[in-house]
C-alpha cells in the first residue's frame, strides 16, 4: 500500500470518527434543570448586568408579596422593581396562576425563567408583557445557558394598596410623618396606615418611596448589594 493510500485511509478514519462523535454528542441528554442551579446562575448574570450601570441595585431572594401570600424568587430593586420567577424542568406550574395574579398587582416588570420542559405551556399562561427566558443546562457540571425569548415590558396596571403592603408598618408611618399626614399612628392599624398612604400620594411617588425603603433595609431576607458585595 502506497503512502497516498495510507493518507487516504487515515482521512477516512478521521472522518468516520468525527461523524460518530457528533452523533454521540447530539444524543446526549443532559440532566433536567433544578431551581438551585438556575437561581445561582441567574444571580450571577444579574449582578454582571447591573454592576457597572447601576451600583445601587440590590437583588433580593424570596421577596414576600401581600404579606407573605407568595414570594417572588428573585427581585431586582433599582429604578424599577423587577421580579424573576423560576420554573425549572423539575418544578410544577400549579402555583403559577396565583403567583401571576399577585405579581401583576405589584411588580413593575416580571420575567419568567423557565426550563425547556415547561416553555410552551408557561408561555401560553403568562401575560404578553411578561418577559420569558429559557434556561438550558449545557453540561453535567450544572452550567446554565440563558436564551431570552421575550423582553419584559412595563406592567400596564398595578394596585397601589398592594404596592403599599410591601412596606413594613413603621416604614409606611415614617413616610406619612414626612408628609405631615399622620399624628395618631400608634392607634392606627397597619391596614389603616396603608390606606391613608395610598390616599395621600400618587402611585408613581408611592412606587419610588417603596423602592427606596426596600433598598435601605438591612435586617431581612438575603439580599445582594453591589455596595456590600462588589461583584
Amino acid at each position: 500500500m502506497g503512502r497516498s493510500q495510507e493518507i487516504t485511509n487515515h482521512s477516512i478514519y478521521l472522518f468516520i470518527w468525527y461523524k460518530i462523535k457528533v452523533l454521540m454528542l447530539s444524543n446526549i441528554s443532559y440532566p433536567k434543570t433544578r431551581d438551585s442551579i438556575i437561581r445561582k446562575a441567574l444571580k450571577r448574570k444579574l449582578l454582571l448586568e447591573h454592576h457597572k450601570n447601576d451600583p445601587e441595585t440590590i437583588i433580593v431572594e424570596e421577596l414576600g408579596l401581600e404579606h407573605g401570600a407568595t414570594r417572588v424568587d428573585l427581585a431586582v430593586v433599582n429604578g424599577t422593581l423587577h421580579g424573576f420567577e423560576l420554573k425549572s424542568d423539575l418544578d410544577s406550574l400549579m402555583r403559577l396562576p396565583e403567583q401571576m395574579r399577585i405579581y401583576n398587582l405589584i411588580l413593575d416588570q416580571v420575567t419568567l425563567v423557565v426550563g425547556k420542559d415547561h416553555l410552551h405551556e408557561a408561555t401560553n399562561m403568562v401575560p404578553d408583557w411578561w418577559g420569558i427566558i429559557l434556561a438550558k443546562q449545557t453540561d453535567f457540571s450544572g452550567n446554565i445557558k440563558f436564551c431570552e425569548i421575550r423582553t419584559p415590558e412595563d406592567n400596564p396596571k398595578q394596585d397601589s394598596l398592594s404596592i403599599a403592603r410591601l412596606l413594613w408598618k413603621h416604614e409606611a408611618t415614617n413616610i406619612l410623618k414626612q408628609l405631615n399626614q399622620i399624628s395618631d399612628f400608634h392607634a392606627m392599624s397597619r391596614s389603616a396606615v396603608y390606606e391613608r398612604l395610598v390616599g395621600t400620594i400618587p402611585q408613581e411617588e408611592l412606587k419610588l418611596r417603596v423602592r427606596r425603603c426596600l433598598s435601605s433595609r438591612i435586617n431581612w431576607r438575603p439580599a445582594i448589594s453591589y455596595k456590600r458585595d462588589g461583584d
